[in-house]
């Protein structure tokens, strides 16, 4: 997240904490008469008996300290600018990955019909999306002193290709992904323990038959729970700065197609749409992440159904009612009381009723 942060900081945050924490009017003149690179420009600002100490010159030779780096009494190094930076940084592009992506996969993935599921909810989009935009706040705030804890030198993330090999690089893939599908299981599967799902999975759950708005549309315990795994790999591992980013955001990717209701994969491996899917209507089954492997080891591995993958019986009454039938069955199991508003059901009363 430095990368991000040092970025920020020179388009963005350094002009407004020299606006809003400026530094006195002699220095600001001298620094911004004179050209100056910005290793003199440090070794100047050291030396000028200031109460404040500037950030260190750029380690990322793409992007260059602005002379506005040097004109706030509050450094880029100080915890709470950093934090705050933070902040605001995870929680914009958050924001903006869910809704871009998210509304890609509606509009061109997700297919409608969907929606005429007997377990489709009243006014279900709206409630997915007002879940994970009052969620992901709280989520943030949560999950940034990781991010505060990398920037300040306390992972194994690096940047110097050097340092562990090139053979690394392609095995950290791997890795990475082996560690936090294990993990992700683990959290997942102790989430639907009883004292912990009514606390904090049930509201994910609320959707039996997602849209891709869903994919972060959790309670935000929940939601940071099931992060940790990414969040803790580099304090464990080393893993590559650009490659970090890279995988933060196909995660979040992942995270939607996985919600998407489109089944392009019947890979016994892969715990796609289709297994996920099996996961909401059936809950007890497919914990994973990004295998299958984990829930075949735990005996916790449900093989989707062929009719999902057949264009004629995927979406047929038969099918949507065998499902309604056994999630029925389910939910009182693991809910006692089901307390949905189905969309289909008020349609049917209101035709009763007139």
């Amino acid at each position: 997240m430095d990368i991000v942060l040092e970025t920020a900081d020179a388009f963005l945050f350094d002009h407004v904490y020299a606006k809003l924490f400026p530094v006195p009017h002699t220095v600001t003149s001298l620094l911004q008469d004179t050209e100056l690179s910005n290793e003199l420009l440090f070794s100047l600002s050291k030396n000028l008996s200031l109460s404040y100490i500037p950030s260190e010159p750029y380690e990322y030779t793409f992007v260059s300290a602005p002379t506005a780096a040097y004109l706030s009494t509050i450094p880029r190094t100080d915890i709470v600018r950093q934090f705050i930076s933070l902040f605001l940084i995870t929680l914009v592009f958050g924001l903006v990955l869910y809704f871009v992506f998210a509304s890609l996969s509606y509009v061109f993935v997700y297919d409608k019909r969907n929606m005429n599921h007997p377990k489709y909810l009243k006014n279900q989009m709206r409630m997915e999306i007002h879940q994970a935009v009052s969620s992901m706040p709280i989520m943030t705030l949560l999950t940034v002193p990781w991010f505060l804890a990398e920037i300040r030198g306390y992972s194994f993330m690096y940047w110097d290709l050097n340092d562990h090999g090139m053979a690394y690089l392609f095995l950290q893939f791997p890795l990475f992904v082996l560690f936090t599908d294990f993990s992700i299981y683990l959290i997942h599967r102790g989430l639907h323990h009883p004292l912990m799902y009514k606390r904090f999975h049930k509201p994910h759950h609320k959707w039996i038959v997602p849209t891709p708005f869903a994919a972060h549309a959790f309670h935000p315990i929940d939601g940071y729970l099931q992060s940790l795994p990414y969040h803790i790999f580099p304090f464990v591992f080393p893993l590559h700065k650009l490659l970090y980013l890279f995988l933060f955001m196909n995660i979040n990717l992942w995270t939607i197609l996985i919600h998407d209701g489109e089944y392009m994969t019947n890979n016994p491996v892969v715990n796609g749409a289709a297994c996920h899917t099996v996961h909401h209507l059936y809950f007890n089954y497919n914990y994973g992440q990004f295998t299958t492997l984990w829930d075949r080891i735990g005996r916790s591995y449900r093989t989707p159904e062929k009719s999902l993958f057949d264009e004629k019986t995927k979406m047929s009454a038969a099918t949507w009612k065998k499902q309604a039938t056994e999630m029925e069955t389910i939910v009182k199991e693991v809910e006692q009381d089901d307390d949905r508003q189905y969309l289909h059901n008020d349609v049917a009363e209101t035709k009763k009723a007139k």
